[in-house]
Parts: structure tokens; sequence; C-alpha cells
């Protein structure tokens, strides 16, 4: 058995050098010695060749790397027989699985351009557009929306310094309860919860009038005077109530007042 390491009849020895060119030396030798009938004790099948003793099986596998014999499996060289055809049924090389794809979650696209129109579930009704006035433009004076403001009253000391508080025309209550006609709900306790004065706007005399409400124990004052009856506002009297004050602004009066608009209507 020590015949199969060496070299066939007619072949030169491989000189030392790197590892594939020891083992062959080139495809084409590699593959006529594994196919050829020689001294190595290998009986010719047909067109492969089987070893005569399982000694000799390691030698084959050395003697024909599998990267070799996988190159040479599509044509026959020199002094090799041609491989026979497969049968019909038969399969033709190794069985290929079908490789398997795995489609990845597609990924979030920026979208570049014009941002589409999202059409809303329920339909929300748009404000109409805006129109040019043309001409002289005609303005309606039908009822009030509210109640007609007539003046404000504006806290300038005490809590809710800076706020406001319209006045109305007819008799205004004035107290901390929210429920009051004119509130002066900012915090204020030692302001009566109701009633705690009046004001009150005539549009027949255009006049403004404070009346205290002489029954509350917390008096009331105006520019450091303390009334006992009604007493007529001008513009910029401070009202005094418990620890917060409050400055009168008019807007209703000798120069203006609501029901000149009755003449106006269109």
């Amino acid at each position: 058995m020590k015949d199969d390491k060496r070299p066939a009849a007619g072949q030169t020895p491989q000189p030392p050098g790197s590892l594939p060119n020891r083992i062959l030396g080139s495809l084409r030798d590699a593959l006529n010695a594994a196919s050829r009938d020689d001294r190595t004790g290998e009986m010719s099948l047909g067109n492969r060749a089987e070893p005569a003793s399982s000694n000799a099986a390691p030698e084959a596998q050395k003697a024909a790397p599998p990267a070799a014999a996988a190159g040479a499996a599509g044509r026959p060289l020199e002094g090799q027989a041609a491989a026979p055809q497969p049968a019909a049924g038969e399969v033709k090389g190794p069985t290929r699985e079908p490789k398997q794809v795995e489609v990845a979650d597609p990924t979030t696209q920026l979208k570049r351009g014009a941002t589409p129109t999202v059409k809303p579930a329920v339909p929300i009704a748009l404000d109409a557009k805006t129109q040019a006035v043309r001409g002289k433009p005609k303005v309606l004076r039908n009822n009030f929306l509210a109640d007609p403001v007539v003046g404000w009253l504006v806290v300038v000391g005490g809590p809710g310094l800076g706020s406001f508080r319209p006045i109305f025309e007819g008799n205004n209550a004035v107290g901390r309860s929210k429920d009051q006609r004119i509130p002066i709900d900012f915090g204020d306790t030692t302001i009566s919860s109701e009633e705690q004065a009046y004001i009150r706007y005539d549009s027949a005399d255009r006049a403004f009038l404070f009346v205290p409400n002489l029954s509350k124990t917390n008096i009331v004052a105006i520019n450091d005077k303390k009334p006992t009856g009604a007493v007529k506002l001008e513009l910029m009297d401070v009202i005094t109530m418990g620890r917060t004050q409050l400055a009168f602004v008019p807007f209703c009066g000798e120069e203006f007042d609501w029901s000149e608009l009755s003449d106006l209507k269109e």
C-alpha cells in the first residue's frame, strides 16, 4: 500500500513549494490523475474511479480537492470518458434548496414635495372666504349680541390689579359673587358677596349713578368720601370697596349713547 504515495509512471515528483502546488500542481493534472487507471490500485468504473481498498480512499480525497472536482463536473478532460446523461426522472447534480428571501418590514419613507391633503372623518364646516369690500360698506345694526357695554371698572389697587369689569345699561349689582352683574371676584373677602353697591346708567339722561347699599356692614367710598345716597360718577373716579380700588371709565355719556344707532340702521 506504500506504492499509493509514489508518483505515477512518467510523472516527475513535485518540488516542495506552496500547499496547492505540492498537492496537484494544476487543476488539469489533478483531474487526469483522478481518472487514470494506473498502479495506484484504483479500478476504473465508467467515468468515476472507485478505490480498491479502504486505505486508498483518504489518498484519493487528498489527490482531488472538492473545489477541483466540482469545477470539472461539467465537461470531460483529455483521456476521460464523457459522463452518462441522467435518466428520466433522475436529478442531475446536487439538489439545491430554493433560497428563502426574508422580506423586511418596509421602512418609513420621507415625503418630498407638497403635503397630501388628509380628509377628516367628520366634515368640518369651514368659514366663508374673506370678501373684498367694494364701494360704501353696508353695516348691519340689528339686535345686540349681548347687553351693550356702557363703561368699565378697572382694578387699580388690591387683588386683581390690572383687571377690569364691564358696566351695562340699567341697574348693575356689585359684589364678590360670580352671580353679580359686576362681579369683583378677585379674592377680596372684605367685599360683600351680594349687592355691596349699585351702579346705574340711564340712556334717557345719559348719566351714571353710584348707589351704596347702606344695609351692608362694610362702608364704601368714592374719592375718599363716604356717600350715604346716590352719587353721580365722573371719569376716573376711584371707588373703594374693602381693600380693592376701582377706577370708573365711561363709554356712553353726553357725546354718545347706543340709542343713537337707531337712526343709522340700514
